[in-house]
C-alpha cells in the first residue's frame, strides 16, 4: 500500500484542514463582536454553562499529547504508555475537590487573582505570571512538536526546514484566533474541537472492536505478535521496568501527571468562564466523563495501530511515535479517513495552543501591566491591547521551541510542562486556600523555588542532552539522572512555602485572610452570584 502522502492524498488531507480552519475562524469572528469588555475577552462574560465549559475544559486539555502522544506511546511502549491516560484522568479528582469550586469563588480572570488575594499584590501578581508564562510555553512547544510530527507524516516532510514552515503556519493561526476572538471565540473552538476529536477516536474505537469481534484480548493478542517486545507490551516495565532508576522516574512521572493537570493556567482560568461555583463543579464533572471515555478509547486505537499497522513501521515513519493514530487511519479508511483524523488532531492542537496563548497574554496584560505596573488604573482598553501585543510575542516564541523540540514524543514533553504546573502553581494555590498563616514571602518562594528547581532540573536533565531521544541528542551536559523532575520539584515548593511563611517577619492579614475563607466557600462578596 502507498504512504499516506502519495496518490493525491496530500489535496484531500489539506482540503479537510482547510475546510476546519475557515469554519472555526467564521466561529471566532461572530464571537468576537461581543468582546466589549475585558470580562468578555478574559472570561467571556461568564456566559457558559457547567456542560459547556466541561466540553471546552476537555477541548482544552484533550491535546495533541493526549491523542497522537498517548496513541503513539501505547503502540510502541504497550501498557506503560497507557499509565499516562491513568494519571491524567485522576488528576481531574482533584480539581473537584479542593479546587474549582473555591477558585471560582475568589478570583476575576487569571491564577493571579486568587493567590495575591490576601497577600501584597505587586509581587505576588509578577511571580504568578512569570510561571504562568514558563508554564504556557513549556506546553505550547509541546502542541507544536506535534504539529510538526503530523504534518510531516501527511506531506511527507522529512527536512526540518519543511517542519519549521508547518510549525510557523500553525502558530501565526493560533494567534488570528486568540487575537479576534478572546475568550468566547477559544472557547467555541474548543467545543466545537473537542465534540469532533470524541467522534473520531469513537469511530475509529467501534470499527477495531467489530473487526476483532468485538473483543479488546484479540486486539492485544494480535498486536504482541507485531512488536519486538512480543508478549512483554501487554505487562508493565517495557519503558519504565529496566532498573530501580527507570521506576523511580516513573513515580516522578506519576507525580507530575497527577498533580499537574488542575495546576495548569489555561485550565484553571476556564473555570472563570462560568457564572457560579455550581457551574464550575459541573464543569469538572463533564470535563472527567469525557476524558475518561477518551483515554479508554485511545487504547484501543493505541493496540489497534500496533495489531494492523506494527510498532516498526510507526517508528521509523516522520513524526516516530505520534504517527500511530494517523497511520491506523489509513489503514483503516485510506485517504479520507486519514484527512479526517488528520483535521481533527490539527484542530487539537491549533485549540489548544490558542487557549494557552489567551492565558498566557491575559496573565501578563491583568497581572503584570494593569495591577503591578498601572496599579489598578489600567484603562480597560488599553489592557485588551496589551494582551494582544504578549499573545504575538508568546506566539513567536512557541513557534521557536516548537521548531527546536520537533520530533520529541509530545505526551513526554508535556509531562514536563505539567512537573513545572504542579511545582509553581500547585502548592501555593492549596497554601492560599487552606493555610491561615501563609503570606506573602511564603507564596514567592513556594512559586519561584518550584518554578526555578524544576527548569534547572529539567534543563540538566536527559530530557533536554545525553540520550538518543533528547532534545539535543548530540550534546551531553545533564547530571540530573531522571527525565521528569516531578518527584524533586514538587515537594521542595511546597517545603520553599513552608519555610518561606515561618521565616518571615511580616505576619498574614487575619482580616484578608477571614474575608477569602469565607468568599472562597460561599461566593458572598464577589459579585459572581
Amino acid at each position: 500500500m502507498d504512504g499516506p502522502a502519495t496518490d493525491g492524498n496530500v489535496a484531500i488531507n489539506i482540503s479537510v484542514f482547510a475546510v476546519f480552519v475557515l469554519i472555526t475562524l467564521y466561529v471566532v469572528y461572530r464571537a468576537s463582536t461581543r468582546n466589549t469588555t475585558a470580562a468578555d475577552y478574559y472570561a467571556a462574560g461568564s456566559s457558559f454553562t457547567g456542560p459547556q465549559n466541561g466540553i471546552a475544559l476537555s477541548g482544552d486539555f484533550l491535546s495533541a499529547a493526549s491523542f497522537l502522544g498517548i496513541s503513539g506511546g501505547i503502540a510502541v511502549h504497550g501498557y506503560d504508555g497507557f499509565l499516562y491516560s491513568v494519571g491524567w484522568v485522576v488528576a481531574w479528582m482533584m480539581g473537584l475537590m479542593l479546587i474549582a469550586e473555591r477558585l471560582r469563588n475568589t478570583g476575576r480572570f487569571t491564577l493571579g487573582d486568587v493567590l495575591s488575594f490576601r497577600m501584597r499584590q505587586r509581587p505576588v501578581r509578577a511571580a504568578a505570571a512569570n510561571a504562568t508564562l514558563v508554564i504556557s510555553l513549556f506546553y505550547m512547544i509541546a502542541q507544536m512538536a506535534g504539529a510538526g510530527a503530523l504534518m510531516a507524516l501527511l506531506l511527507d516532510v522529512q527536512d526540518r526546514v519543511g517542519q519549521a514552515v508547518v510549525i510557523a503556519v500553525v502558530g501565526v493561526v493560533m494567534v488570528v484566533y486568540v487575537l479576534v476572538g478572546g475568550m468566547k471565540g477559544t472557547t467555541w473552538v474548543q467545543i466545537i474541537k473537542a465534540v469532533l476529536l470524541l467522534l473520531c477516536v469513537s469511530f475509529l474505537t467501534i470499527f477495531l472492536l467489530g473487526k476483532f469481534g468485538f473483543s479488546l484480548s484479540a486486539i492485544m493478542e494480535t498486536g504482541s505478535r507485531n512488536t519486538p517486545l512480543g508478549a512483554k507490551v501487554l505487562d508493565p516495565g517495557a519503558l519504565y521496568g529496566g532498573s530501580e532508576l527507570s521506576k523511580l522516574d516513573f513515580v516522578s512521572l506519576a507525580l507530575a501527571l497527577v498533580l499537574g493537570v488542575t495546576s495548569l493556567p489555561h485550565v484553571l482560568m476556564r473555570f472563570y468562564t462560568v457564572p457560579n461555583a455550581r457551574e464550575a463543579r459541573r464543569s469538572v464533572v463533564w470535563a472527567t466523563l469525557l476524558m475518561a471515555t477518551f483515554y479508554l478509547c485511545t487504547l484501543v486505537i493505541g493496540f489497534g495501530a500496533l495489531a494492523l499497522v506494527g510498532s516498526e513501521k510507526i517508528a521509523s515513519a516522520p513524526g516516530g511515535e505520534n504517527s500511530a493514530a494517523p497511520l491506523l487511519a489509513f489503514e483503516v479508511g485510506g485517504a479520507v479517513l486519514l484527512g479526517v483524523v488528520a483535521a481533527v488532531a490539527f484542530a487539537t492542537i491549533l485549540a489548544v495552543v490558542a487557549g494557552l496563548t489567551l492565558t498566557a497574554s491575559a496573565s501578563f496584560a491583568h497581572d503584570v501591566y494593569a495591577n503591578v505596573i498601572k496599579r489598578g488604573t489600567a484603562d480597560p482598553r488599553s489592557e485588551i491591547r496589551v494582551a494582544r501585543l504578549t499573545a504575538i510575542v508568546v506566539g513567536l516564541l512557541s513557534i521557536v521551541g516548537g521548531i527546536a523540540a520537533s520530533g520529541q514524543n509530545v505526551a513526554f514533553l508535556v509531562a514536563l510542562a505539567l512537573a513545572l504546573a504542579a511545582s509553581a502553581n500547585l502548592p501555593t494555590l492549596l497554601f492560599s486556600l487552606f493555610w491561615r498563616r501563609f503570606n506573602t514571602a511564603g507564596t514567592l518562594w513556594s512559586i519561584y523555588g518550584g518554578l526555578t528547581s524544576c527548569v534547572v532540573l529539567i534543563i540538566f536533565s536527559p530530557a533536554m542532552s545525553g540520550a538518543p531521544n533528547s532534545i539535543f541528542p548530540g550534546v551531553d551536559f545533564h547530571w540530573f539522572p531522571l527525565g521528569n523532575p516531578g518527584i524533586v520539584s514538587i515537594p521542595l515548593s511546597f517545603l520553599c512555602g513552608w519555610l518561606g511563611t515561618l521565616l518571615s517577619r511580616t505576619e498574614a492579614d487575619p482580616v484578608k485572610q477571614a474575608e477569602m475563607e469565607v468568599r472562597s466557600m460561599t461566593g458572598i462578596g464577589s459579585g459572581l452570584n
